[in-house]
Parts: structure tokens; C-alpha cells; sequence
């Protein structure tokens, strides 16, 4: 495992007045770099060959335009893990940003991140593979363990007894997920045979599905940030998903969904997000649940949360009150760059605040206090 004494040992030969920025170009590489050149780093982004036009040209720093400074391209992101391709990042004095992106296209190779990637990466690289449902004290177990309220969890299709919603690895690309919705263990059984059939899912991956309760209710995504150089606790901004055919679906008039509904399979892939705000009066217990999410990982998994986090919630109606139901967590940069538009960075910093622009900051500031061992891992 990497241990303290591996970075501390790394940033011992940083050059720490020139630093850079590092990312996997994909995800929210942008949004990383943007924040990065606002606070003065260079930036880097790591691109597979044949994916690398949109920050070589598109969003290259042309002058006073432009963000990205320079592109690294490899034959595969698999390359980030070879001795070469990390000897060039430590010459470079990056420090790397990770996504979910980054975890993605290493084929989940979570204990390599742990143990091989000898580049200081911001945050904790031990709490990534919590976001694996199927992962030993994972994001379910954290949740719990912090008293957040979270959708029922069906450990077997005969026990399900409502709505629920089933996510289950695709056939041809398992980092994605097929969903489908249903009532009873009879229909459980029908969609899967139907699915197997069109080939999108493997029925050896069905041990590996979540059969979980659907929470009726508008979906709201919680970007917290969790400075440990300040202790503090920030809601930097909340979004919401589009999701390719099942938004253009959900805008018909009934009478054309039933019409169409037989022969549609719905989508649940990202398109995109968008701002959303929630009432204030909801803001306390929305930094009630994120404070007992924090103090949770601080005991599960050491040096507990450094930098941005997500809690995915359902807000339900009372008695007694609205409340957020957590259906899924995500444990680094989150990816809408549209959390700044939302108003709650602008409240505490007086203006737009981005993620990649608080991550900068606090690389800035653990910089200056000469503690950048307190925000890499």
C-alpha cells in the first residue's frame, strides 16, 4: 500500500512553486483545469490516443483563452499505472485530480490505485472503491453506518414486494448499468429473460444486481467539499441528471407514452446535468446528513474525506417533514460543471465557485501552509 511516507517521500522532490494540475482527460477534466488555471497551476491532461482533440485544440491555452495547458497522450489509459508514464508525472510536479472516469478506464483496478499509482493524488485514493455496491464496507454499509436514511435493499428477487428499481452490470460494457423497474418477482423474473434474450445483460453478473426500492420523489445531487485544512464542512452546489430517451419520454403526453412504452426499452445513461436548487429550510438537515457522512469516513476509512463528495438523493414528502433518501454516492470530483450556477458557492465565497476551482484552492492553501500531506493520499 502506499502509505504517507510514499507521498510525503514523492513531494519531498516537488517543486512546489510549479506545481501542475493532473487529469484524465474525460468526465470533468474541464471543470478541473478551468478551476486549476483560475488559481494560478498549470494543467495537464492525460488523454487516450484518438480522444484527445476536445483538449489539444478545443480548450487549449491560447494566450488569455483556454485552460488546458498541455496534453499527455497514451496508447491506452492503462499506461497511467506503468513506471514511465508516472515518472513523467512526478518530473512534472503533478499533483492528480481523480473521477470516476479515471477509476472507469483502469478498469476498476482499485488496489492498484492503492498500491502501484506512485503519483500524489487529492483525496483519499482508499475511499474510491467504496462506490462498488458489491465491495466490502461499501457506499450501502456507509450510509448506514451514518444513520442516512436510504432506499430498502432486496437481497432476493422473491422478497421484492414493491416498486423497485434493478441495476444490473451491462452485457458489453460493464461499467454501465442496466436498469429496469418492477413490482413483484414475477416481473423480476420476465424483464431479466427478456434482457438475456436481447443480449444486453449476463446472467452470471444477477448475483452482482441491486434490486432496490424506488423512492418516488424530484432527484437532487449534494456537492459537498470537506476541507480538512479548515475542518470545514461546504455545500459548493446541487444538480440534477438528464438521461438520454428516458427524459424525451417523460415530456410525452400520456396517451403516447402508453403508445410507444411497449416498444421503448427506457435509458437511464447521463446526457448531462442541470442546476437545481432546494428550499433553505431544507439546508440544515442537508448539512446534517453530509457532517455524519463526513465523521463516518473519517472512522471507516483514514484519513477520512478530503475534498469533494456527492450524496445522490430522492426528497420525499412528510409526515413530519420532507426528507433526503440517499440512493447512491459518489466519492470524488462529482460531473456536472453546473454546480457552480447553483447560488450556495456564491453564498459562502461571493462568487461562482466551482469544484475544480475549490480543489485548486485548497491545493493553494495546503501550499502555502506547507501541508500538502494533509490533502494527498
Amino acid at each position: 500500500m502506499i502509505t504517507k511516507e510514499t507521498i510525503r517521500s514523492i513531494l519531498a522532490t516537488y517543486d512546489t512553486s510549479n506545481i501542475t494540475i493532473g487529469v484524465v482527460g474525460s468526465h470533468s477534466a474541464l471543470d478541473v483545469c478551468r478551476g486549476a488555471k483560475d488559481e494560478g497551476f498549470n494543467t495537464l491532461v492525460i488523454c487516450k490516443k484518438g480522444r484527445e482533440q476536445t483538449y489539444a485544440q478545443h480548450y487549449k491555452t491560447d494566450g488569455a483563452i483556454g485552460m488546458v495547458d498541455d496534453v499527455l497522450v497514451l496508447d491506452s489509459f492503462q499506461d497511467l499505472l506503468t513506471d514511465d508514464v508516472q515518472q513523467i508525472l512526478r518530473e512534472r510536479n503533478v499533483l492528480f485530480v481523480p473521477h470516476r472516469s479515471f477509476e472507469v478506464y483502469l478498469n476498476f483496478a482499485y488496489d492498484r490505485i492503492e498500491n502501484d499509482f506512485h503519483v500524489p493524488l487529492f483525496g483519499n485514493r482508499f475511499v474510491l472503491k467504496a462506490e462498488e455496491r458489491t465491495s466490502e464496507n461499501n457506499q450501502y454499509d456507509l450510509l448506514q453506518k451514518a444513520g442516512i436514511r436510504m432506499p430498502k435493499i432486496f437481497a432476493t428477487p422473491a422478497a421484492i414486494d414493491r416498486c423497485c428499481i434493478v441495476k444490473v452490470p451491462e452485457k458489453t460494457r460493464a461499467f454501465e448499468r442496466s436498469f429496469f423497474h418492477c413490482h413483484s418477482p414475477e416481473q423480476y423474473h420476465a424483464i431479466v429473460q427478456e434482457k438475456i434474450a436481447r443480449n444486453e445483460i449476463d446472467p452470471a453478473a444477477l448475483p452482482d444486481a441491486v434490486i432496490e426500492e424506488f423512492v418516488v420523489g424530484p432527484l437532487v445531487n449534494f456537492n459537498y467539499f470537506y476541507s480538512p485544512l479548515s475542518k470545514r464542512l461546504e455545500l459548493l452546489g446541487t444538480d440534477t441528471r438528464r438521461q438520454t430517451n428516458l427524459d424525451g419520454f417523460l415530456r410525452l403526453p400520456t396517451e403516447q407514452q402508453q403508445n410507444i412504452a411497449q416498444h421503448m426499452q427506457p435509458k437511464f445513461e447521463e446526457a448531462g446535468h442541470i442546476a437545481v436548487t432546494v428550499l433553505e429550510s431544507m439546508l440544515e438537515d442537508v448539512f446534517a446528513i453530509g457532517q455524519r457522512f463526513v465523521e463516518t469516513l473519517a472512522h471507516e476509512y483514514v484519513p477520512g474525506a478530503i475534498g469533494p463528495f456527492a450524496l445522490q438523493s430522492a426528497i420525499v414528502p412528510g409526515p413530519p417533514k420532507k426528507e433526503m433518501v440517499v440512493f447512491d454516492v459518489s466519492l470524488r470530483v462529482p460531473g456536472s460543471p453546473g454546480i457552480q450556477f447553483t447560488p450556495y458557492g456564491r453564498y459562502l465565497y461571493g462568487y461562482d465557485m466551482s469544484v475544480g476551482r475549490r480543489i485548486a484552492r485548497e491545493i493553494a492553501q495546503a501550499i502555502k501552509e506547507q501541508l500538502l500531506l494533509e490533502v494527498m493520499t
